[in-house]
Order: C-alpha cells, then structure tokens, then sequence
C-alpha cells in the first residue's frame, strides 16, 4: 500500500470502552476513522465526544449512529465507506470487532426460581451482534475490494468464553464463536495478506462489564491478585491494538492475544 494512500480503520463499536479508545490510539498512528455505534440521546454525547478528539488529532472522520447488526443498515454504511474510499483513494486497512450487546440471564429456570431463563430470540440475537455479525463486515469488506492486502482485523473476546460466571452462559456462547469465526477467517483471508486476531482484555470497568451482574465481585478479584492494584485500562488495549497494525507482524494470525497486564496467569 503506497504510503500517501489514506489508511481508514473502521470500529464497530465506536462511542465507548474499548472502541472509543482504539478510535483515538488509530487516529494518533495517522488512521481516518469510520465509526458504527448504537446510542440514544442520553448516551449520544458520549460517541460525539469521541469525534471531536478524533477530528482534533488531524484525520478525517464519519460516525454511524446505526445497528451495526442489522443486514440493510450494514449495507448502507458500507455502501457510504466505498464511496469515501472511490473519493479519496484509500483503504480500509483495519476492523475491530468491539460490539457488546447481549442478554445477560440464565440458560435454565430451576423449578420455584423466578428469573426467566433465556429465549431462542435472545439466544439467536446474542449470537448474531457479539459473533456473526464479524462474518458479515467482513464479507462486505473483502468481497467489495474495501480491504486488502495488509489489512488487519480485531475482534474483542473475554476470558468469559472459557470460563463460567453467573448469567454470561450467552455471551459466552457467543465469544467462543466469534473466536470460532476469528480463526476460519485468519486461515481463508492469509492468502489475500490480511490478518485476524481476537484480543481478549482483563477485567475492564467499561459501560458492558457494569452492565453483567455480579460485575463487583469480577473487579474485586481481579484488583485483589493483580500485583500493581489495577485493572486493565481500555487505553493498555488500544494501544495494543495500534502496535498490531505494524507491518512487521504480516504472519501473526489467528489467535487470542491477552491484553491483560498477566491477570490470566496470576491464580
């Protein structure tokens, strides 16, 4: 890629946690940025928040405020980054893959409990936003020529699709697939020179850990044996990302990076 050709990074997820801040460590290592968030008037300050720090780094910059899981809205704002890309000559050179929307409820009701156990429409939506819908960005982004060769892709996991924990049997189910999905398409897209690696984060107060329940025990255990007293920051992650990007890693595919300052190896 000729080094003058604008480099676009396109974040799904974009106007909070581990999104927002990969949108500002992409934009200071030179990347325009697409954005596809979801958010109503009470949290919509936030993602133009993160606009204004992007556009005041120097780079160009257009926010989606869209269901980055629906089919015809996707198609939409693919259809917009194509014609940015026919305008200025450049590429989408990364994807991550940041959406946090599921349902967080128990996959069984015991007889005389209360709590509603989870339904196929929420087992099938989970599903689709936090797993499949990585699948379908990427079929429209390699399929229309958007992405090529040195293209990088991420997409976030948790240690949630290895263990289990109260009510995340859902997501779970979901992260174990989108790692799933990381690895196939490592293996199909390594011909055409683009990359996808899952990045696993430790515990991280972002607006989706409050919202798991039992999110005060996660942060305790993980302060308690961290040997520097905190978590991990979305920024350690971010970063991380950015350093990825470097061409020099062409060959590293296929895995689950832990970002977690060790937190899976400390018992």
């Amino acid at each position: 890629m000729s080094a003058d050709r604008p480099r676009w990074a396109l974040i799904l997820g974009s106007s909070s946690g581990f999104g927002a801040a990969t949108a500002l460590a992409l934009a200071d290592a030179g990347y325009s940025i697409f954005g596809v968030h979801l958010d109503r008037r009470s949290t919509l300050p936030a993602a133009q928040q993160v606009v204004a720090d992007v556009q005041a780094r120097g780079v160009d910059c257009r926010f989606f405020n869209t269901n980055a899981a629906d089919a015809g809205r996707r198609g939409k704002v693919v259809d917009a980054i194509a014609e940015q890309l026919a305008e200025d000559g450049g590429t989408v050179a990364v994807l991550l893959h940041s959406l946090a929307f599921g349902t967080l409820v128990p996959l069984v009701q015991p007889a005389g409990q209360q709590a509603a156990p989870v339904t196929e429409k929420q087992m099938v939506m989970t599903l689709d936003v936090m797993a499949n819908s990585l699948v379908y960005w990427t079929q429209d982004l390699v399929g229309r020529g958007l992405m090529g060769e040195g293209g990088r892709i991420f997409a976030m996991t948790s240690t949630g699709a290895r263990q289990v924990s109260p009510s995340y049997g859902v997501v779970s189910a979901a992260k174990s697939a989108l790692e799933s999905h990381c690895r196939q398409l490592a293996f199909e897209l390594l011909p055409l020179g683009i990359t996808v690696n899952a990045i696993c984060a430790g515990v991280t107060r972002t607006p989706a850990l409050l919202k798991i329940p039992g999110h005060e025990s996660l942060i305790a255990k993980s302060l308690a044996k961290s040997p520097v007293d905190r978590l991990t920051e979305p920024e350690d992650v971010a970063g991380a990302v950015a350093a990825l990007c470097d061409p020099r890693l062409h060959w590293m595919t296929g895995n689950v990076l832990g970002i977690h300052g060790g937190e899976e190896i400390i018992g």
